[in-house]
C-alpha cells in the first residue's frame, strides 16, 4: 500500500475522514449514458465550451471520474487524481470502461495538500475541482494550491460549500459525529439527521394534493454530480472534513492572486456549493 493509501486509511479509522470513494463505487452501478451526457453538458455551460479538443484538463479530487470521462469525451487530455483510495479505483474503472489504455487520461492517487506533486504534473489550460478542496482539512490551503497547476490564460474551475452561519456550523457538528460512530449506527444516525427535512418534504407534497411528488423525489431522482438519492444523502451528512465559504470570500481570495471572475452559478446554493470559473491573467 502506498502512503497516499495508507495516510487515507489512517484518517478514516480515527473517525477523521468520510470514506466518499464507497459511495461512488456502488453509483457506478448505476452510471448510464444519460448521466455522463449530463456531466458533458455541465462542463461545456460552466466553461462556456463546446468542445476541449486540444486542450489539457486536471481533475483534482475525480470521485468516480465521471467529470474525468466527461472532459476526455469532450476532446481533453487528462489528468485525475484523488486522496480516497477507492475513489482513485473508481476513476480508473471508468478509465477502463471507456478509454482502456488511452494514453491521453492519466489516473493516479494524490493529494491536493501535497505542492510537491501538483507541481510535478506541469501546467493546465483547466483546472477543475468541483466539490472536493472543502473536504482536505485544509481548505484555504487547497485552493490555493489549485494555483500551482493552473497556466497563464487557463480556467480554474472550483465548486465550494457555500457559509450560511450556524446552519453551517451544526452540519459541521452533524458530519464529524457520523464519521467517529461505529458501523453500525451510521445508518441510524444518517437518518436522524435528515429526518426532519423529509418529514417537510412529505408535508409539503400533501398540502398541494401531490404525494406523488415527494415520491418521485426518490424514484425520479437526478442529481448533475451523478449519484442516486440515497447515494448523496449519505454523501452530504458524512462529508467530513467539511469547511466553507462565501462567495465574497472566494471571489477576493482569487482576486489577490490574479485571476478574474468570468462566470458564477450561485444561485440557490443553500448549504451546497457555489461554482466558480476563474481565469487565471
Amino acid at each position: 500500500m502506498g502512503t497516499i493509501a495508507l495516510q487515507h486509511s489512517h484518517e478514516v479509522a480515527a473517525g477523521e475522514r468520510f470514506e466518499f470513494g464507497k459511495n461512488w463505487a456502488a453509483f457506478l452501478a448505476v452510471l448510464d449514458d444519460e448521466r455522463i451526457e449530463t456531466a458533458v453538458a455541465s462542463l461545456k455551460q460552466m466553461l462556456e465550451v463546446d468542445s476541449l479538443e486540444g486542450k489539457t484538463f486536471l481533475d483534482i479530487g475525480s470521485g468516480s471520474g465521471l467529470f474525468s470521462l466527461a472532459a476526455r469525451r469532450l476532446g481533453a487530455r487528462v489528468h485525475s487524481f484523488d486522496f480516497d483510495s477507492n475513489s482513485y479505483a473508481c476513476t480508473k474503472e471508468l478509465r477502463r470502461r471507456y478509454f482502456e489504455d488511452d494514453p491521453d487520461w492519466v489516473v493516479e492517487q494524490g493529494s491536493a495538500l501535497d505542492t510537491d506533486y501538483l507541481a510535478s504534473l506541469g501546467k493546465f489550460d483547466i483546472v477543475y475541482s468541483w466539490g472536493v478542496l472543502h473536504h482536505t482539512g485544509e481548505m484555504w490551503r487547497a485552493l490555493e494550491n489549485a494555483i500551482i497547476p493552473t497556466k497563464t490564460g487557463g480556467k480554474l474551475f472550483v465548486a465550494i460549500y457555500n457559509d450560511t452561519g450556524s446552519q453551517a456550523r451544526r452540519w459541521h457538528w452533524i458530519k464529524k459525529t457520523y464519521c467517529g460512530l461505529p458501523g453500525v449506527l451510521k445508518t441510524p444516525f444518517a437518518v436522524a439527521a435528515i429526518l426532519p427535512d423529509e418529514l417537510k418534504r412529505i408535508a409539503a407534497s400533501v398540502v398541494k394534493l401531490k404525494p406523488q411528488e415527494y415520491i418521485h423525489s426518490w424514484t425520479r431522482y437526478k442529481n448533475g454530480r451523478g449519484m442516486n438519492r440515497w447515494h448523496d444523502i449519505i454523501d452530504w451528512v458524512g462529508g467530513y472534513p467539511y469547511e466553507y465559504a462565501s462567495v465574497d470570500e472566494i471571489f477576493d481570495f482569487y482576486r489577490k492572486r490574479g485571476f478574474t471572475l468570468v462566470k458564477i452559478d450561485s444561485g440557490g446554493a443553500g448549504l451546497g456549493c457555489n461554482e466558480f470559473v476563474f481565469l487565471r491573467g
